[in-house]
């Protein structure tokens, strides 16, 4: 009997891999067609395959083989946090910083707060009987959450590198919020709405936040300082690789041993890691590291578009929507206008308060920019929104974007598509706008610092915070040295700062 099970796991594993090879395949062959990405053609080859399974077992099954959470929590997701961490363009993420904490952490409670309030109210009405207030709390952080995945393949970095930035950031401080609510939600006890269980309730979210961070940006250091002080490179290149690759899964299973957010852990470690840990090693690993956590990241989102396609056609869900049908449409149909009504008050009012607080205008959040980041924020991965939402929302992305995204910014863009090649892993390693350091540095120069602190925050606090790096910081767990801001030479490779 065992051995049957291994035969029939080692089937649905092998022709899972063939699957993936597939997708991998038309996406490439359709990667210029405007209706169309590579998460839509995973999801169709998955709802495809899933049919012939279903077919071929007599309407038994859709599915290669049961979808374990933890497989997905443990092997799936850390892969694509850290990546998303790993190559994030720490000038653009860290100057937007204000911006994106404003959208991610703050505009994800207000979600949170609209489907809640939603839901309680609907949902009644529904006669869902057999949810308690806990419930109501878990599925307003569940669905406030933005699918980092699907975000992450619906812009291009070379057209829209402000809006890239503020999408890419908010995505997954997003999901670490939603995370740490959900948390917060299992833990307590909240059939007791006192204020001080409110007040319980929000030092446990702030407690868990903060913890996570300094956990995942601690193990990053450990791991800069390790490969500085013994550098594993002058007798192999392999052991500083999988030093980096060790270090990294564990900051995301030390997170979730101690009940922290693992997504926020790990992404924050891989922000440290190419801070520091990146420069220490020899110029080979720094090119294997850089493309094979980009591998490995692109590879879990196809497996996971793939089985979520399956997944459609699963026979027990299908039961029960069969079952009640008006309930499973009312209940649908009211969490997709609560995502959007929710997604629509925590976006366009905090784009005015951030458009309140810069006064230049090209740093400021136009509306059709806030049309693109209230839509990149619909796509949900949850299979209980029902595939067809997904799908609809995914086609219509490209042709959206050209819509918004002026002519002008298309075109100014092309040059740079053509010279660094269309999605190239390599660019972010490209110091590109390190000019606007040199300005900052001499503006700073003949203003007082409580000036420049008031008037421009982030950029004074990322240039002291620079100046604090070089001399104390790269010292001890090594990096890239920025005597002074300056334009790169041409020549130069860096991790996108």
């Amino acid at each position: 009997m065992g051995l049957e099970s291994d035969e029939a796991s080692v089937d649905s594993i092998s022709l899972f891999v063939v699957l993936l090879c597939v997708s991998i395949l038309f996406g490439h062959l359709l990667e210029k067609n405007r209706w169309i990405n590579s998460t839509i053609i995973a999801l169709l080859i998955g709802f495809g395959t899933g049919g012939v399974i279903l077919l071929l077992t007599q309407q038994t099954s859709s599915l290669l083989f049961k979808f374990n959470e933890q497989l997905f929590f443990n092997y799936i997701l850390p892969p694509i946090i850290f990546n998303a961490g790993f190559q994030v363009k720490k000038k653009q993420f860290f100057h937007n910083f204000t911006t994106i904490m404003l959208f991610g952490a703050i505009g994800t409670l207000l979600s949170f707060g609209v489907i809640t309030a939603g839901a309680l109210i609907c949902f009644k009405n529904l006669d869902v009987g057999f949810l308690d207030t806990a419930d109501y709390l878990a599925i307003g952080a569940i669905f406030a959450a933005t699918d980092s995945v699907s975000t992450l393949q619906i812009l291009n970095q070379e057209e829209t590198p402000f809006v890239y930035s503020l999408v890419f950031g908010e995505s997954v401080v997003n999901d670490a919020t939603s995370v740490v609510l959900f948390n917060v939600i299992r833990r307590f006890e909240v059939s007791d709405s006192s204020a001080t269980v409110a007040l319980q309730f929000c030092g446990q979210f702030l407690y868990l936040f903060v913890a996570s961070t300094l956990l995942g940006s601690l193990v990053g250091l450990l791991c800069a300082y390790i490969t500085k002080k013994l550098y594993f490179g002058r007798h192999s290149t392999d052991r500083e690789i999988a030093v980096m690759i060790l270090m990294a899964y564990f900051s995301y299973m030390i997170a979730e041993l101690f009940n922290y957010s693992g997504i926020l852990s790990v992404f924050f470690c891989g922000i440290v890691m190419s801070h520091y840990t990146w420069h220490n090693v020899t110029e080979s690993s720094r090119i294997t590291t850089k493309h094979g956590f980009a591998t490995m990241s692109f590879i879990a989102e196809t497996f996971i578009f793939l089985y979520v396609g399956m997944d459609a056609l699963d026979v027990e869900k299908w039961k029960f929507v069969l079952h009640s049908v008006g309930t499973s449409v009312g209940v649908s149909s009211i969490l997709l206008g609560l995502v959007l009504v929710g997604r629509a008050a925590s976006i366009f009012p905090l784009s005015l308060l951030a458009n309140l607080t810069k006064k230049d205008p090209d740093e400021k959040i136009d509306f059709k920019q806030q049309v693109i980041i209230w839509w990149a924020g619909l796509m949900r991965g949850s299979v209980s929104m029902a595939l067809a939402y997904n799908q609809v929302f995914g086609i219509l992305t490209k042709p959206l974007l050209r819509l918004l995204v002026s002519p002008t910014v298309l075109h100014s863009n092309t040059g740079l598509s053509e010279l660094t090649g269309q999605k190239s892993m390599t660019l972010p390693l490209l110091g590109i706008g390190q000019d606007s350091d040199s300005a900052m540095a001499r503006n700073i120069a003949r203003k007082s610092t409580l000036h420049m602190l008031f008037t421009t925050p982030t950029r004074t606090i990322h240039y002291y915070w620079r100046k604090f790096d070089n001399a104390f910081m790269r010292p001890v767990f090594g990096g890239h040295f920025a005597h002074s801001p300056g334009p790169t030479s041409q020549g130069e490779i860096r991790q996108g700062d």
